[in-house]
């Protein structure tokens, strides 16, 4: 698929995003939209997932380590055809499989549990353990928040994943310079972040995370034969893209839109 024709499933996307927050009345949209561009360019050509045979041994893994944008992988798994829509009709609702944040297995394609930040890259780091013992071909990405870098957890995975030489593990940090409560680097001094992952023994490239080329050019260096390195993305992005009044504004953590902010933002998205 070209890169206009991504975009306009990015704008789809992100409108019913934005829907599923006005209608569960669910934080974190601004976290979800960032990162929106990112899952769209590795489940519309990057991952080796069939949404038929979505727990195939031999199927690439896709970890969503910053479990607050649960909302994001679930539209972009049910557009991708692993669930009906009828699932994400009763999102967030008790009792309901979708809940805020991921539990393992609630829908097809959905593979761990996260959201308690600093995990994801660790579980990760265990599949592409398990396909090297396994003798399984399969690659295993993980996308963290850059306010999930804080936790040291994640930089001891990062390495043991450089120690064990797993080439076939790539992270792709969703750097939108905001957490919870700040700028990212007021919080803790992330940059320059690119070279801390070099300095862990990763091959680490900067992109645009809302530039289609940008980002499948770097995923294709984590398909490389006879990789012996780990491959870390550092994806520059917009809290809240898409939408202007949303972008760049950390209230959007935490706030959920009206109608009239549901219907702006659709307008704007092209999506109406």
């Amino acid at each position: 698929m070209d890169h206009t024709k991504l975009k306009h499933v990015a704008a789809e996307l992100r409108g019913e995003v934005i829907e599923l927050s006005h209608r569960a009345k669910t934080p974190h949209l601004g976290s979800s939209l960032s990162c929106i561009d990112l899952l769209v360019a590795l489940y519309w050509g990057f991952l080796r997932i069939d949404p038929k045979k979505a727990d195939s041994a031999d199927r690439d893994r896709f970890i969503l380590s910053k479990g607050h944008a649960a909302p994001a992988l679930y539209i972009t798994l049910c557009r991708r055809g692993f669930f009906s829509p009828q699932l994400l009709a009763d999102y967030a609702k008790d009792g309901a499989a979708l809940a805020e944040q991921p539990a393992p297995h609630c829908a097809p394609g959905v593979e761990w549990a996260t959201g308690s930040l600093g995990h994801g890259l660790s579980v990760g780091i265990g599949m592409a353990l398990a396909a090297r013992i396994q003798k399984h071909d399969y690659r295993t990405v993980v996308l963290l928040s850059d306010g999930e870098c804080n936790e040291g957890s994640v930089w001891e995975a990062a390495m043991f994943a450089a120690a064990q030489k797993l080439g076939s593990i790539t992270v792709l940090v969703d750097y939108n310079k905001w957490q919870a409560t700040g700028r990212s680097e007021e919080v803790m001094a992330l940059a320059p972040l690119r070279d801390k992952w070099e300095a862990f023994g990763w091959e680490s490239y900067e992109v645009d995370g809302h530039d289609f080329g940008q980002i499948r050019a770097a995923l294709v260096r984590g398909e490389l034969p006879d990789r012996t390195k780990p491959l870390a993305i550092v994806a520059h992005t917009i809290k809240g893209r898409g939408v202007s009044f949303m972008e760049d504004d950390n209230n959007w953590h935490y706030r959920i839109p009206n109608a009239e902010e549901l219907a702006a933002a659709r307008k704007e998205l092209g999506v109406e």
